[in-house]
């Protein structure tokens, strides 16, 4: 590192600033701020500064909102001169017009009022009679009540003061300010003139200070002259550049939805660097010529970018942006903030990140001067209640020297104010010392668990050591999580139990055929066949095929309809030592025609009524109905000439190409499957299982061989049947079923249907398993409500083709839906090993989606013909732990959650955008299905016209007056407004596939007759909508208002918002800026809004109000930015722009 570098990483960020200013060589020209200058008052009143004006929206919106109070206590040792305190706090409210300003409302516009003059009390609690335990209880909570009082605006004052006494010398200062008037440093400049002040007054001197030559005021004059045309266009001219591109908001992975619109309710957890390790970094970032704050950036966007894998990762962070010593004394709202945008793309080394993050640092501060709110509005991003814009996470260090300050005599403790609010998703706040550097992560609790932010600060003090020992390392192997969870990982990624199958499916079968030869094997519609005569007919067919030259592991298709032949032909394969090709007589044509190309059968059995499909068929075509063919046969066992490694079936499954691709199950793949199961579920002889689904779905293995394995009966389901809830439920209460498998779209059906029913016999039910799809908990809760939790015992179960069917289990209970679970799917088979991996292949810690990774004896042996489809897929250990063992990768995105169950996210290449934002659609449906008259529901993406992708919601309802409005108001109350469906489509029911999934590309194309589309133009029908409409196409200059248009799609924003409640208001109707935000469409909001007084109410004409506010925007106030240590964040109701909200720092 040259010695110039050494330099500049030792610059603080205002020294930063002004060097990069002088250096800046591009085709900008050289920015050069003119002087301040105090300026006339002309009026008693001035307009606000951009801050300040942002703050007083949103106290119109929440005028009971304390978010915005800064408190600061201190504790006071020694003999106190209260007169001398209370003196020093008037002049200091004397010298600043700032802590004398209020704000009036003047038609929807805020205006800024300076009072000449404001006396400041100093109340005074005396706790002094109080035993101690009980004087710390009282004054913790006069510092929280103080907190969370609310300041009023209009009337003022916006400062105040409170002394609790203790003792004769023993007291606690507490001041609180609003955030409008004053910014952390400014505190510092408060608590530096109170020191000096007192000091004089208690020792009977008058005040040491000069008076200030400038105020708060003069400075945003001072900067709306100067932002403007050339100066202004520059630095517009590179945040446009830096941000004006794809813009995406950072999807950290949360415990809880996010809710539609942010509640601010937050806590801190705690996190300290030890001294030596911030040496260590510090060396690492001057070798880049980067400060520690730039290397310690680099560090949290690392963090984030392994939590999120996203590359593009935008913070933000505060700026004092007192660039000129002549404001650097005053108390005012200054504080700016900068929006760091980083490329992470490339997986660089922790080194090359630096270098990008210095850049983009260094950038940023010449540019500091531009106002966040005007790169807001300049940007439009979309506007979005549940976050922040721009960006949701923020990033601190201060590393200011901290300065102690004396009352006289006084000895001064300041005092934590703890604060239960946040403004971000994230913010990580860090004070530099010298004994290390200290802070706190600060956290919504609406998204976070304590005990993930808890794994947070360790995953970051854990990244830090891994930088500071190898900085060359790239960003995506650099360790993250701690030895403590890797431990824990590990334990739940070990093989607990290795089965060692002896026997294959085929012989297990005649084992139970000695067992129980007379019991019922198959029951069809009134067809049964006892294990004796299915082995028997098995065998028969099994000595012909062997005629026909099949043997081990030779491919033969089966083309039955669901009948005994279906298990005829699937035991006469196996016993033939070949392996079966399951072909659905309903596949696609073309279908048919590849797999058996890729299949290269040469025989197929099938039946009669179906052969005719195989014309072209140059094999042997079997047909199993023709008992003729097969009567000479021998009925005895053949011989097994094949092992448990041996191939047992072939299903082919959709691929991502378009082009089917047959899995390798074998016999050993399927009998640990059982063995590894059997004592959670105890299937005995005493079992009735039913085949619902189709032989050529994996899901019919498990259904298959559950009952045939152990003895059970196996009620063969016919597909007419399947499609029909009320025949499936007389037939589960003639035969007796126990065991059901279901995926959960038909079981919703068939839920509905024996809920409804009124007949009086009782289900023999003891299990009911899930698979096939993900399970939405939520939709269980009728079923729990009528038959409870235990009887019958409802699982979960995920698997997928290449891993042999089932690969995890979680048992259902009624508690489950009351922690909200979305699709928890469980921990793995005692036998299989789960592994939660980046892109990168490294493991995810707790909580972090990732791609999930099946390892263990169900991992089947690879495509068909596939070699490098398979290679792709099917692999060693990727984390060489346990090389012998082979491994598939899903394609499944889960995340581990901290008991060791796995949460089903979706999958990879079907997770949704809409307008930037990443959408799991199933979060989405799991909210539908809660809603008492939605018995069905599934969501999808679909380009409606020529727009983007749309949201779109297929219905089955319970009541055909729901209307679609009512559908929207209920899904805003609980998700973002970009996750709710624009679209409704009703149903009588959803398509399934023949597996009994949703078949999603059946759902028909919305068209005029069966969607509600909330764009649609429809005219306002009673007098308030009339007005509201009317008032809004003459502030927002729109030719034409409809009762679903919304506010902000029409070009509103915050500021409009406030004249058009004004205007609303004056027309013998109230609404408030907030039920504006929360009701944004002219419908809704109509139906909140009083009326004043009765009868007064009149339809809405032109030019009826008696101000006139123009379409655009107004450029008549005089605006300034802010600035501050504490980091004041944003307000989801604010508007700069017209379509989303605007923080404030």
């Amino acid at each position: 590192m040259s010695s110039l570098d050494k330099r500049i990483s030792e610059l603080s960020p205002k020294k930063l600033a002004r060097l990069m200013q002088k250096l800046n060589k591009t085709q900008e020209k050289e920015v050069v701020r003119p002087p301040i200058r105090a300026q006339e008052r002309s009026d008693a009143s001035l307009p606000l500064s951009f801050a300040q004006q942002r703050l007083w929206f949103l106290n119109e919106l929440e005028p009971e909102n304390t978010i915005y109070n800064l408190p600061a206590a201190v504790h006071l040792q020694g003999k106190l001169h209260v007169e001398a305190l209370e003196q020093s706090l008037q002049e200091i409210v004397r010298r600043h017009e700032s802590l004398r300003t209020t704000f009036a409302s003047l038609q929807g516009q805020a205006t800024q009022v300076i009072a000449p003059t404001s006396s400041v009390v100093l109340p005074i609690e005396d706790i002094q009679h109080l035993a101690t335990e009980a004087q710390a209880e009282r004054t913790y909570q006069v510092i929280v009540q103080e907190q969370q009082r609310a300041f009023d605006l209009e009337h003022g004052p916006l400062i105040r003061a409170l002394l609790i006494r203790q003792g004769p010398e023993d007291h606690i200062l507490v001041l609180t300010i609003h955030h409008i008037v004053s910014d952390g440093w400014s505190m510092g400049v408060l608590t530096r003139e109170l020191a000096e002040l007192y000091t004089a007054y208690s020792a009977g001197k008058p005040s040491p200070l000069k008076d200030l030559v400038l105020q708060y005021a003069d400075y945003a004059l001072w900067q709306r002259q100067w932002l403007q045309g050339e100066v202004l266009e520059q630095h517009m001219a590179y945040w446009k550049r830096q941000l004006g591109q794809n813009l995406l908001p950072l999807e950290l992975p949360t415990d809880h939805p996010r809710p539609a619109t942010q509640s601010y309710h937050g806590l801190h957890q705690p996190i300290e660097i030890p001294a030596a390790l911030i040496e260590k970094l510090k060396i690492v970032g001057q070798q880049q010529g980067a400060t520690l704050f730039m290397t310690l950036l680099s560090a949290f966007k690392i963090l984030l970018y392994r939590y999120s894998q996203q590359e593009d990762i935008v913070i933000g962070t505060p700026i004092a942006n007192r660039t000129q010593a002549e404001i650097e004394d005053l108390i005012g709202f200054f504080v700016n903030t900068l929006v760091l945008r980083t490329d992470l793309g490339g997986n660089p080394s922790f080194r090359e990140l630096v270098k990008r993050v210095r850049e983009v640092t260094l950038e940023a501060y010449t540019h500091q001067d531009i106002p966040f709110e005007h790169i807001v509005e300049m940007l439009q991003p979309e506007r979005d209640l549940s976050r922040s814009p721009l960006f949701q996470v923020m990033f601190v260090l201060q590393n200011t020297p901290g300065q102690d300050f004396t009352l006289g005599d006084l000895k001064l403790a300041p005092m934590i104010v703890e604060n239960d609010s946040t403004k971000f998703d994230l913010m990580l706040q860090l004070v530099e010392t010298e004994q290390g550097v200290f802070g706190n992560f600060e956290y919504s609790t609406d998204l976070f668990d304590v005990a993930t932010i808890e794994r947070m600060v360790g995953h970051f003090q854990q990244l830090l050591e891994s930088i500071a020992a190898n900085p060359d390392q790239s960003i995506a192997t650099l360790a993250l999580i701690t030895p403590p969870e890797r431990q824990q990982l590990l334990g739940w990624n070990t093989i607990q139990t290795e089965y060692a199958p002896d026997l294959c499916l085929h012989q297990r079968f005649e084992q139970q055929v000695v067992a129980h030869g007379d019991a019922e094997a198959i029951l069809f519609e009134e067809q049964r066949l006892t294990y004796t005569e299915l082995n028997q007919r098995a065998n028969q067919v099994a000595h012909y095929l062997r005629q026909q030259g099949i043997g081990a592991e030779t491919l033969v298709g089966l083309s039955v309809e669901r009948s005994p032949e279906m298990l005829i032909g699937i035991l006469g394969i196996l016993k033939a030592g070949g392996a079966y090709v399951p072909l659905d007589p309903a596949i696609p044509e073309d279908r048919l025609t590849f797999i058996l190309a890729d299949a290269q059968v040469a025989v197929i059995l099938t039946q009669q009524h179906i052969q005719a499909r195989f014309a072209q068929f140059e094999g042997e075509i079997i047909c199993l109905d023709e008992q003729e063919r097969f009567t000479p046969s021998s009925t005895e066992n053949p011989p097994t000439e094949i092992k448990p490694e041996s191939l047992a079936y072939v299903i082919y499954t959709s691929g991502s190409t378009g082009k089917p691709k047959g899995v390798l199950v074998t016999h050993n793949n399927i009998m640990r499957l059982f063995k590894a199961t059997q004592h959670w579920y105890n299937f005995t002889a005493d079992d009735v299982w039913t085949l619902f689904h189709s032989y050529a779905f994996d899901f019919s293995v498990w259904e298959i061989w559950g009952p045939l394995l152990y003895g059970g009966k196996l009620v063969v389901v016919p597909y007419w049947m399947s499609r029909s809830p009320q025949d499936l439920h007389a037939e589960m209460l003639r035969t007796g079923v126990t065991i059901l498998n279901q995926t959960p779209s038909a079981f919703r059906l068939l839920q509905q249907t024996i809920l409804a029913s009124d007949r009086q016999e009782k289900l023999a039910l003891r299990l009911i398993f899930f698979g096939g799809e993900a399970l939405e908990f939520q939709s269980l809760g009728p079923w729990f409500e009528r038959f409870g939790d235990q009887q019958p015992q409802l699982v979960n179960m995920y698997g997928i083709t290449e891993t042999s069917v089932h690969t995890t289990y979680r048992p259902v209970i009624r508690q489950d839906l009351k922690a909200g679970l979305i699709s928890n799917i469980g921990c793995a088979f005692p036998d299989l090993c789960l592994l939660v991996l980046d892109q990168y292949k490294q493991p995810v810690p707790i909580g972090v989606i990732g791609e999930l990774y099946v390892g263990g004896a169900g991992v089947a042996r690879g495509y068909l013909r596939r070699d490098e489809l398979t290679a792709e897929r099917f692999m060693a250990d990727p984390l060489n732990m346990q090389p012998e063992i082979m491994f598939y990768r899903s394609g499944d995105l889960v995340r581990y959650q901290q008991n060791g169950d796995l949460e089903y996210i979706g999958r990879i290449d079907t997770q949704v955008k809409i307008r930037g934002h990443r959408i799991e659609l199933g979060e989405i449906e799991s909210i539908l299905i809660k809603h008492v008259s939605i018995q069905d529901c599934v969501v999808v993406a679909r380009e409606i016209g020529a727009e983007q992708q749309r949201l779109v919601a297929y219905i089955v309802v319970s009541h055909e007056d729901l209307e679609n409005a009512t559908l929207q108001e209920y899904l805003q109350s609980y998700l973002p407004e970009y996750m709710v469906p624009a679209l409704f489509v009703r149903m009588d029911s959803l398509p399934l596939t023949a597996n009994g999934k949703v078949d999603r590309r059946a759902l028909p194309a919305p068209d005029k007759n069966t969607l509600v589309d909330a764009r649609r133009y429809v005219e306002p029908r009673t007098p308030v909508e009339k007005i509201i409409a009317s008032i809004w196409e003459q502030v927002l200059g729109v030719e034409r208002v409809g009762l679903n248009d919304n506010f902000f799609a029409l070009g509103g924003d915050s500021i409009l918002s406030i004249q058009i409640v004004a205007l609303i208001n004056q027309n013998s109707l109230h609404v408030t800026a907030k039920q504006l935000f929360q009701y944004q469409t002219v419908a809704t909001l109509a139906a909140v809004a009083q009326v004043v007084e009765a009868g007064t109410v009149r339809e809405a004409e032109q030019g009826r109000w008696l101000v006139a506010y123009p379409s655009h925007r107004s450029n008549s106030a005089f605006l300034s930015i802010c600035q501050c240590n504490r980091i004041i964040g944003t307000r989801q109701y604010s508007c700069v722009c017209n379509r989303r909200s605007t923080p404030i720092y």
